[in-house]
């Protein structure tokens, strides 16, 4: 599980990342069960991007892999996709910019960006799990 020391050190990373790639990103780090345990909106983010990234992190923790692959995977599924946004009141966000957050091996979370584009996002937050020693896939 990630302690909250843990959550605002993954979040200063990506601020630092984001702040090095110049684009203004909010950040949500949740625990392995889709738990909110940190978030942060840098200066400049749009104000609907912290919300985004919630549902961004919430997917990548949900299925333990980057968000961007749900994306790839509901692109052909709309309706089901639509169906598991419902269900999940709105938290699955099959979109590229959360990475799932790995230690020893085991899922301890995700951290979800929005802001600069998916990709973009994404890059961020891979940057900061790496930096801060973890990983973002179990092997």
């Amino acid at each position: 599980m990630l302690t909250s020391d843990q959550a605002l050190a993954l979040l200063s990373a990506a601020r630092e990342e984001c702040a090095r790639v110049g684009v203004p990103m909010s950040f949500a780090v949740m625990d392995a069960a889709g738990h909110l345990v940190a978030l942060l909106r840098t200066d400049g983010a749009p104000w609907i991007s912290t919300d985004v990234a919630q549902g961004k992190a919430w997917t990548a923790a949900a299925y333990g892999m980057p968000s961007a692959g749900q994306k790839a995977k509901m692109d052909t599924l709309p309706n089901f996709s639509t169906a598991l946004s419902a269900m999940t009141g709105g938290r699955f966000t099959p979109q590229p910019g959360a990475v799932p957050v790995y230690a020893d091996g085991q899922l301890v979370g995700a951290l979800g960006a929005s802001g600069g584009t998916g990709q973009q996002d994404e890059d961020v937050c891979s940057a900061a799990v790496t930096a801060c020693g973890y990983a973002t896939s179990a092997g």
